[in-house]
C-alpha cells in the first residue's frame, strides 16, 4: 500500500443473495489484509430495502456478525457493523489486549478510552485512527459544527 497523509475506511454493503455469501467475503478480507493492511478499518453495513430496490430483503444483523467474524479471522484488526444497533460491532477494541476503547450505538457514542496519542491506555498499543484528545460527552452528536455566518 502506498503511504498518503489521508485516512482511509473501507464500507461495503451487505446486500442478502448479491454480495453476502461466506466466499465472497472472506475473498475481500484476504486481499485487504494482502494488498492494503489489516489496520484498515472495514464497515459491514446492512441494506434497507428502499427507493428502486425494494424487492430485496433487508440485511439481517446475523449476517453482518458474520461477515464481521470472517474479517477478524483473516487478521483485520478494526471491523464493524452498520445501520443497525449492535454494541459490539460498532465498538473498537485494542488489538493486542482487547480491551474495550470506544463503545458506540448506531451513532452514539457511549465510551471513548483512548489516551491524548491515540494509544490503548491499559497496554499503549496504538490504534490506527486520527485521534485527538476529547473530555466529555458525545452524546447523540459528534462534533459540534459551527456555520459561518454572512
Amino acid at each position: 500500500m502506498h503511504e498518503t497523509p489521508c485516512w482511509t475506511e473501507i464500507t461495503t454493503l451487505l446486500i442478502p443473495g448479491k454480495n453476502d455469501s461466506d466466499a465472497e467475503i472472506r475473498a475481500m478480507c484476504q486481499w485487504i489484509a494482502k494488498e492494503l493492511k489489516p489496520e484498515v478499518p472495514l464497515h459491514f453495513t446492512a441494506f434497507h430495502p428502499d427507493y428502486k430496490l425494494d424487492d430485496l430483503p433487508a440485511t439481517p444483523a446475523a449476517t453482518l456478525a458474520r461477515a464481521r467474524r470472517i474479517a477478524h479471522e483473516e487478521g483485520l484488526q478494526y471491523v464493524y457493523t452498520g445501520n443497525v444497533h449492535d454494541r459490539e460491532g460498532g465498538a473498537t477494541f485494542c488489538p493486542r489486549c482487547h480491551a474495550l476503547l470506544i463503545e458506540r450505538d448506531w451513532h452514539r457514542i457511549l465510551r471513548y478510552e483512548l489516551t491524548d496519542h491515540g494509544r490503548c491506555p491499559h497496554c499503549t498499543q496504538a490504534i490506527a485512527g486520527r485521534f485527538e484528545p476529547f473530555r466529555g460527552s458525545f452524546g447523540n452528536r459528534r462534533f459540534p459544527v459551527q456555520l459561518a455566518r454572512r
